[in-house]
């Protein structure tokens, strides 16, 4: 996994509208969660989605972004996003070619998928934080947000 200070790697990756995002479009404006997780339309990975969304009023408050990132096909992720009543943020397909950008976070486990690993990209375009979870495990959104306050 990328350690804190080091430079974030760029990407290029199709949302939910088949929008390309690119985490430079970020550089300078916003802090960014890269939230890499296994699969869309799994109950933890919906979860973690979900209560993202629920904040996300106060994720933007704090000048953050929010970039969902699976190695899931493209319509899957506009059908799952549906699935979840539309959201706010971007979820990405890291699909072709699969995982290059888990791989490049080292967030890319050993079944050919992303890992459940979260990192804080600061508006400079460093990671301030980040953190590996177990595939079953939810993400402590409360600590997330405690980090996040402290770039603000």
């Amino acid at each position: 996994m990328l350690s804190v200070g080091s430079i974030a790697p760029d990407f290029a990756l199709e949302d939910q509208t088949r929008r390309v995002v690119h985490l430079s479009d970020y550089r300078g404006k916003k802090h960014v969660v890269v939230a890499f997780h296994p699969f869309a339309f799994t109950p933890v990975c919906t979860r973690q989605m979900q209560g993202y969304q629920q904040s996300y009023d106060r994720l933007s408050g704090l000048d953050v972004e929010v970039l969902g990132i699976s190695t899931d096909l493209g319509p899957a992720k506009a059908a799952w996003a549906a699935s979840m009543g539309g959201l706010s943020f971007p979820v990405l397909a890291d699909f072709n070619p699969p995982g290059a950008v888990a791989k490049a976070y080292g967030a890319f486990g050993p079944h050919g998928l992303a890992e459940r690993a979260i990192f804080v990209v600061d508006k400079s375009g460093h990671i301030a934080w980040s953190k590996m979870h177990g595939m079953d495990d939810d993400p402590n959104l409360a600590e997330l947000m405690g980090v996040l306050k402290t770039l603000a």
